[in-house]
């Protein structure tokens, strides 16, 4: 029997970047505490596997006990390999629960046929997995969104939306009965792309609904990698930008009281 090929340096290394960026994450935004149960939502695509993956590493050797429970949507889309994620998630030991409710159904429903279905998909998504979350006392759920995601956002609302408004690493849902949180909020895609590859994980395809990309997503993920092959760095120092708001050197009265403002005599 052949010995199994130990991981790479290259690997060890990646990984190491990837623990050390997710614990600073959950360090500085008090994501996980002692007890909690957090729900990982896996999706099936690199973010939300390599975040499982991570998390599972920092849970052995973590100050604080906490549970890990891996949740899938089945959303009954055509031709989706639903014995995928079952398959591995049970290779790996770690809890999990797949919902299955046919939210394909309800968005082919009601968005008209060329449109992109991103946006009423994600809400319904959402909501059943916030239902699960609900009922099974889940204290924080983990999505997989990573630096480049918030990057992506925050320029999103900028150009199409008129705010100054990103992806934050911790939230509180708007019913206040729910902690989301998102532990690659340091993690650059192209390291997540890279951890997935040399771990081989089976990645599903998000395109199995025949909707197109959001475009306009595309274009600022476009503009971003033109920016950073220009000048290196420009991602890293756009996200720190956002961790360090000046609020009075912007111009929102209600974030900043401009009006009271007054020389000193």
């Amino acid at each position: 029997m052949s010995a199994v090929p130990s991981p790479s340096n290259n690997f060890k290394r990646l990984q190491a970047r990837l623990r050390g960026l997710v614990g600073k994450a959950i360090e500085d935004y008090r994501m996980i505490e002692d007890g909690d149960r957090v729900m990982v939502c896996v999706s099936g695509g690199k973010d939300s596997y390599t975040l499982l993956d991570i998390l599972l590493s920092l849970q052995r050797s973590a100050p604080v006990r906490f549970e890990l429970i891996a949740v899938n949507l089945d959303q009954k889309q055509p031709g989706f390999p639903a014995h995928v994620l079952p398959e591995y998630l049970r290779s790996l030991g770690v809890p999990f629960h797949i919902i299955e409710q046919d939210t394909y159904s309800v968005v082919k429903r009601f968005i008209p046929e060329g449109k992109t279905m991103c946006g009423l998909c994600s809400r319904l998504r959402r909501g059943a997995l916030y239902r699960y979350a609900a009922d099974n006392g889940i204290t924080k759920i983990a999505l997989g969104h990573h630096r480049d995601d918030i990057i992506e956002t925050l320029f999103l609302n900028m150009f199409f939306g008129g705010k100054l408004k990103a992806m934050p690493p911790k939230l509180r849902s708007e019913d206040g009965r729910h902690i989301v949180i998102r532990p690659l909020a340091y993690v650059s895609e192209q390291d997540i792309a890279r951890y997935a590859r040399a771990r081989a994980f089976p990645l599903i395809p998000c395109s199995l609904c025949g909707s197109q990309e959001n475009l306009q997503r595309a274009e600022i993920k476009k503009m971003l990698r033109e920016w950073e092959r220009a000048y290196p760095g420009r991602t890293e120092a756009i996200f720190s930008s956002i961790c360090n708001v000046v609020p009075s050197h912007l111009a929102d009265g209600k974030v900043y009281d401009f009006r009271s403002l007054s020389a000193d005599r």
